[in-house]
């Protein structure tokens, strides 16, 4: 497994929407173990193919305390979202040290294949149902900060780039 590059807000690359996965074979399998390092690594609960410039449908997530069970999303499809919307502070690997509030809905129901290439349909609400539509999102080229003001898109970038030069 290798740690992949995370690529940061405003990369235009963040921007680029995900083609679907054509086949699940053994190069997108070690994709997603790389993924899932890299999540780890960072100490994140989801990362999306886009965010590590690889511009296909798959999205990791653990949302567990214990940091082992890792859900596989290939070719993720929102199919309902349910309940209120309900504003959660969100935060991205993309934007490291950026939080801010942003409403979604309180559960999704979403079809997606696994790792395995099987199709499943999954239900979630909570943490789980946020991370979902926020790494599907970036699945369509949209990071969390696309929902805020632009006073405050203007200062993360500012930001953002910043902490990049610092870090060249």
């Amino acid at each position: 497994m290798a740690l992949l590059p995370i690529l940061h807000y405003p990369d235009v690359r963040l921007k680029k929407v995900a083609r679907p996965v054509a086949r699940v074979d053994e190069r997108v399998r070690a994709l997603v173990k790389d993924m899932a390092a890299t999540m780890y690594d960072a100490d994140g609960i989801g990362l999306a193919a886009t965010q590590v410039d690889v511009h296909e449908q798959i999205i990791v997530i653990d949302v567990s305390a214990t940091r082992d069970e890792l859900k596989v999303f290939i070719n993720p499809e929102i199919l309902e979202l349910t309940g209120e919307t309900v504003a959660t502070e969100e935060g991205c690997l993309s934007v490291p040290g950026i939080y801010d509030v942003v409403e979604r809905r309180e559960g999704v129901r979403v079809r997606a294949l696994g790792e395995d290439g099987e199709s499943f349909e999954l239900s979630a609400d909570g943490l789980l149902a946020v991370c979902i539509q926020h790494e599907i999102d970036h699945l369509k080229g949209r990071v969390f900060v696309d929902y805020l003001s632009q006073l405050k898109q203007t200062r993360i970038k500012g930001k953002m780039r910043k902490l990049d030069r610092q870090s060249a």
